[in-house]
């Protein structure tokens, strides 16, 4: 048996208005998942247990399987394991976003404008970010590029450092004094991001984004904090080998410390655009090739969604019936046996532009056992129906193992 689990990042959503009291999902043309649909198990799962943050960490972490309880030890350390970032047990890793803020003479009174200094290109980034190394780093404190906005701070011994650090995707529009670095030696953060604004807001790059009309990307921001990972082996743990095809270091980090085998896809970005065709071959070649189990994350349908970008989001799932699950359904003669698996790991409402901890739907399609008078579609309603998974961790062992 094959398996293959699309991961349609921030997918689900709550019904709007403007759709006729419909979700995205709902309302998008989805003509390949729906003919999948008729014949599959559909239900619900709560991938974020409570008192967790709705990230996509812990939300990801629940999807591959593993019980955030037992195994989570923050978002920062699976992306420095997917940059190739060394960590020790007693080491400290942070995300560190290049964000845009309004102007201001003080930096607590600016607003969060972008979170992602309008989706800046990873060439740019990468230069920025060795810029603040070269005039910030220090053998404490070390700065790592990683993807477009998403980089990396490595705080060497600071694993025992408590602080209350804020996803600045949580705060868009909002001014950030209340969301500023609070607790122990939170005031090592704090000076880092005023002396980034210093040091970024006329760099040469951004001088350049302005006169193209895009966001600069005038300060880091740090959040995401975390130890070192320590995960089961995926294949010890269900007997399979797989792949993890992943744009975003979050869950590339992850893929790799649960022993998957990371799948490099050019013109994969983490962003609403991406190359979703490549993506989907990519994985098809996986299993083709001798992989038992492919996990395929999309992240298009959440930057679209944090963005507040109706628009972006039905376009985005449609993007992800057309060029993946079509080229998905075109191939299905060249298994003999295969299951496919399609969810969200959270929500992300337009509504609120972050992640929610709501429940989200799966569907599960197995090629040579079809379900008879099942749901036949596939939406966050409709799924309602099915089975519910108050443990999100356990869909996977439903997937494999029925």
């Amino acid at each position: 048996m094959k398996y293959l689990l699309i991961l349609a990042d921030g997918m689900a959503d709550e019904p709007i208005a403007e759709l006729g009291q419909k979700t995205p999902l709902q309302y998008a043309a989805t003509p390949n998942i729906d003919f999948l649909a008729q014949t599959a198990a559909i239900g619900t799962a709560r991938t974020i247990p409570q008192g967790f943050p709705p990230g996509s960490d812990v939300a990801n972490l629940s999807v591959l399987g593993y019980d955030p309880r037992l195994y989570y030890t923050g978002r920062s350390p699976l992306e420095a394991v997917s940059m190739g970032v060394p960590m020790k047990a007693t080491d400290l890793a942070l995300r560190c976003n290049l964000v845009t803020l309004s102007d201001g003479a003080v930096y607590g009174e600016r607003t969060m404008v972008d979170y992602s200094a309008g989706e800046i290109s990873t060439e740019e980034s990468r230069q920025l970010i060795e810029f603040l190394q070269k005039e910030l780093g220090n053998e404490q404190l070390s700065f790592h590029p990683g993807i477009s906005y998403r980089h990396l701070l490595l705080w060497k011994d600071g694993h025992e450092r408590v602080m209350d650090l804020t996803p600045p995707h949580d705060i868009s529009g909002r001014v950030v004094k209340e969301y500023l670095p609070k607790g122990q030696d939170s005031q090592v953060l704090l000076e880092l991001m005023e002396k980034s604004l210093v040091l970024l807001e006329n760099h040469p790059i951004n001088m350049e984004r302005r006169r193209q009309g895009k966001m600069p990307a005038v300060s880091a921001w740090f959040w995401g904090q975390g130890k070192k990972p320590a995960l089961d082996s995926f294949a010890d743990k269900y007997g399979l080998q797989g792949s993890v095809v992943a744009a975003v270091d979050l869950v590339k980090g992850l893929g790799i410390c649960a022993g998957l085998r990371p799948v490099v896809v050019p013109g994969a970005t983490g962003a609403v655009e991406t190359n979703f065709a490549g993506k989907a071959r990519a994985a098809l070649d996986e299993l083709l090739n001798g992989q038992d189990f492919v996990y395929m994350h999309i992240e298009s349908p959440d930057e679209a969604g944090h963005q507040g970008n109706l628009e972006a989001k039905l376009w985005s799932i449609e993007q992800i019936d057309r060029e993946v699950v079509g080229l998905v359904c075109s191939e299905l003669h060249r298994f003999d046996e295969l299951k496919v698996m399609i969810m969200p790991d959270h929500p992300t409402p337009l509504s609120i532009r972050t992640h929610s901890s709501g429940i989200v739907p799966y569907m599960i399609y197995d090629k040579n056992n079809p379900v008879k008078d099942g749901i036949g579609r596939y939406n966050e309603e409709d799924a309602k129906q099915g089975r519910h998974f108050p443990e999100g961790h356990q869909v996977i062992d439903y997937f494999i193992n029925g």
